[in-house]
């Protein structure tokens, strides 16, 4: 084999998953068809649980800094559009939008699950995709990726044993193939891998331009009789949204000319566009994958499903695939796991896509401009004045209300795990960025830590105590950072280690120096 995995796609999505297999030492090869980091204009901001992702991993330092940035250049935007009044701290007040209704942050009940429990990661949301890719692509060159960028996936022959992928410089032998290549996945054809799903209705462009007239144009978004559309959060980035069908060709160059009209149309404001700085079309077709396994061919991120950008998920999504799946493979491949693990990607990830692909279904519908729509609009409008309703939005839009269907009765186990303060100033997440499961053991247990003493290099163990959580005896995290067992204190809870045992053998193979059957 010349590597265990090859990841065709060198996005954030491929990066971040041969990150995770280098953790687990699997040699990795990312092939990417563009040779720098794509400029186009993509998404602007991450939800919490990618930025917890990449806290686990040590990259929050080099997040705030990007968000500090962008945060610099949005109040360089509101001071000009207030002629420098110092009325610069408007929209900071809102954690995000359903259709374009904006979420005000002083709603939102932090007390609900997933929405107050993530520690620094919950500070960090205004981080591009272009950022976080170049962050990516750094982190992968230290952990010894071999990224070869300019490459093309062309071709694949995959059997029981490997795949043979063939590329624009030649053919690769690898023991398995992921797809990270998007939407339009190469890999996702080529395997035939069923991708059932509804039609676009709209066509959507965002860019970034200069222009004049421009003082007229509501900041923020804005629902009017003919679509919607959005002005800033940067200075001359604009977004359109119009429910004409889908473009005629997808790959028609985006001019000038059709951006003016169609910003014209929409807010009915009289602007001259007059320089393009990028651009980009998308409608709102959301399909998905009925698996994400094909024998040795996987696929993660927008290769595996797709759906309209309202909401800055699609990012957070893919991410979410790599995380999952790549600890299992590189146990897999280090047989540290039977094979059979690879059954619980597709069993964990594909709800949470499903998900993600009606909540942006749902967002279309509520931005129609039809009479029923626009009624529909208007009770959402009002839900969104309400703790309840804001908290319940917020919470699908951050997407930390996950929960994975585990072994167990636990509150916390299959959700994100807490980022814990722990009594000597560390967090929970200071202790997982090595990419290995964590036992944390909350009392100072030693018959816990004997059933954990069979997993030296698979499982970390840490004697601690969280003076928040008096309450919590134990807590087991996989490299995801997902919960696979937890434990009370008190005369009415379990013994601290009920479970444990299976948990441990569930996700991490049979302890050392156990014998097994036959």
């Amino acid at each position: 084999m010349d590597y265990d995995v090859v990841v065709a796609g060198g996005g954030p999505v491929g990066l971040m998953l041969a990150c995770e297999l280098r953790l687990g030492g699997a040699r990795v090869a990312v092939l990417e068809r563009l040779t720098e980091v794509d400029p186009t204009i993509k998404g602007g901001a991450i939800t919490t649980p990618s930025v917890e992702a990449l806290y686990r991993r040590g990259m929050l330092p080099a997040l705030a800094e990007v968000q500090r940035q962008a945060m610099d250049r949005f109040q360089a935007f509101m001071r000009g559009r207030n002629g420098g009044d110092g009325a610069a701290g408007q929209g900071l007040g809102f954690v995000g939008h359903f259709a374009g209704i904006m979420l005000r942050a002083d709603l939102v009940d932090r007390t609900e699950p997933g929405l107050g429990d993530a520690g620094p990661a919950a500070e960090i949301a205004f981080v591009a995709q272009q950022d976080i890719e170049r962050l990516l692509g750094g982190r992968a060159d230290e952990l010894g990726v071999d990224v070869r960028r300019g490459v093309e996936l062309t071709g694949f022959d995959a059997d029981d044993g490997a795949v043979t992928v063939r590329t624009s410089h030649g053919a690769i032998r690898a023991g398995w193939l992921v797809g990270c290549d998007g939407g339009r996945s190469t890999v996702r054809k080529l395997a035939g891998f069923a991708f059932p799903g509804t039609d676009p209705e709209i066509t959507c462009h965002q860019a970034v331009v200069e222009m004049t007239g421009a003082e007229d144009l509501t900041v923020g978004w804005t629902a009017t009789d003919t679509g919607v559309y959005a002005h800033g959060p940067m200075p001359g980035r604009i977004v359109t949204v119009e429910f004409d069908g889908p473009p005629a060709d997808r790959d028609a160059p985006v001019t000038t000319e059709d951006l003016q009209a169609r910003l014209r149309r929409v807010s009915g404001v009289d602007v001259t566009i007059t320089g393009v700085q990028t651009a980009t079309r998308f409608t709102d077709h959301a399909r998905q994958v009925t698996e994400y396994r094909k024998g040795r061919v996987l696929l993660a991120g927008d290769a595996a499903h797709v759906h309209s950008a309202f909401g800055s998920q699609g990012l957070s999504l893919g991410i979410g695939d790599a995380m999952n799946l790549g600890w299992k493979l590189a146990a897999v491949i280090a047989g540290r796991a039977p094979e059979g693990l690879l059954d619980t990607y597709t069993a964990e990830r594909h709800p949470v896509g499903a998900g993600i692909l009606d909540w942006t279904r749902s967002q279309v519908a509520a931005m129609r401009p039809d009479p029923q729509s626009r009624a529909l609009r208007e009770i959402v409008s009002d839900l969104a004045e309400t703790v309840t309703g804001t908290t319940y939005l917020t919470a699908r839009l951050n997407g930390g209300g996950v929960r994975y269907e585990l072994p167990g009765e636990h509150p916390l186990t299959g959700r994100s795990a807490p980022d814990l303060e722990l009594a000597d100033g560390s967090r929970l997440a200071d202790h997982l960025h090595g990419g290995r499961a964590l036992l944390l053991d909350l009392t100072d247990d030693p018959e816990l830590r004997a059933l954990a003493a069979g997993y030296a290099g698979r499982v970390d163990t840490l004697t601690a105590g969280c003076p928040s959580r008096p309450g919590l005896a134990a807590v087991l995290v996989r490299p995801d950072g997902f919960t696979a067992w937890a434990a009370d204190t008190g005369a009415h809870a379990p013994t601290s280690t009920a479970g444990l045992a299976e948990a441990l053998e569930e996700w991490f193979g049979v302890p050392e120096g156990a014998v097994t059957p036959g």
